[in-house]
C-alpha cells in the first residue's frame, strides 16, 4: 500500500495540514499575518460596510427570553452539527466497493455533503446573528460585523473549498495505482478503504472550517 508522508512545522488548519499530507504538497508558512492577508481580499466598498458595521449604533430588538434563546441556540447548534456528521459517517459506510469504479461517484459524494453544509449552516449563522442582535449594542454590532464579513470571505471560502474534491481525486488515483504497482494480487477494495476514511477525514474537517464563525457567534452569545 502507499505510504503518504506526514510533514509537520506548518501552521494553519487542520483541513489544509490533512490535503498537504494526502496530495504530498509542502505548505509554506505564511510570510503575512492573517490581517495583512485579510486586508487583501477587502475592495474599497468592502471596507466601507466594514466601517459603517463597526462604527455604527444598531438598533436593538427586546428580548424576554434571552436565556432560554441562548439555551435553544446551543441546541440547535449540536442538532446541526451532528446530523452534518451522521450524514458524512453514512456516507463513508455506504461508498461505493467496485474498485474498477472511477472517482465520480466520490465527487457526486462530496459535493452533495458540501451543499448539505451549506443549506445547514448559513442559516444557523443568521439565526445566531439575529439572537446576538437582541442582546447589547456591542452584540448587535458583532453581528453586522459578521453580515459583512460573511459576505466578503464567502466567495473566498467557495472557490477554495471547490477545490478538493480535485485533490482527493488525485488521491484516489494515486492510492489505486500504487496498490496495482505493489501488489496486483492484493483483495479488491484495500485501496478504497484507506480512501474512504480520507475523504471522511477531510469532510470533517471542512466542517470544522465552515463552523467556525458559527462557533465564535454562539460564543459572544454565551458571554452575555
Amino acid at each position: 500500500m502507499v505510504q503518504v508522508s506526514r510533514r509537520t512545522g506548518f501552521t494553519g488548519s487542520a483541513l489544509i495540514r490533512l490535503l498537504a499530507r494526502l496530495t504530498d504538497i509542502e505548505v509554506p508558512e505564511p510570510k503575512q499575518a492573517f490581517a495583512d492577508r485579510l486586508s487583501q481580499w477587502l475592495g474599497w466598498t468592502d471596507a466601507i460596510s466594514l466601517s459603517a458595521a463597526l462604527n455604527g449604533n444598531p438598533a436593538i430588538a427586546s428580548s424576554s427570553g434571552a436565556r432560554a434563546s441562548g439555551i435553544a441556540e446551543e441546541r440547535e447548534f449540536t442538532r446541526v452539527r451532528t446530523a452534518l456528521a451522521n450524514a458524512i459517517a453514512d456516507d463513508t459506510r455506504n461508498a461505493p466497493v467496485d474498485t474498477t469504479a472511477d472517482f465520480a461517484a466520490h465527487r457526486r459524494r462530496y459535493l452533495a455533503r458540501q451543499q448539505a453544509m451549506e443549506a445547514s449552516i448559513g442559516p444557523l449563522r443568521g439565526r445566531l446573528r439575529s439572537t446576538l442582535a437582541s442582546r447589547s449594542p456591542d452584540m448587535a454590532r458583532l453581528a453586522a460585523v459578521d453580515v459583512v464579513m460573511e459576505q466578503v470571505l464567502s466567495a473566498q471560502e467557495h472557490r477554495l473549498l471547490a477545490a478538493v474534491p480535485a485533490m482527493l481525486e488525485k488521491h484516489f488515483e494515486r492510492l489505486r495505482q500504487a496498490e496495482v504497482d505493489t501488489d496486483p494480487e492484493a483483495g479488491p477494495g484495500a485501496w478504497l478503504d484507506v480512501f474512504r476514511k480520507d475523504m471522511h477525514d477531510v469532510l470533517l474537517a471542512e466542517m470544522d472550517i465552515r463552523f467556525q464563525p458559527v462557533e465564535g457567534l454562539l460564543e459572544a452569545l454565551r458571554t452575555r
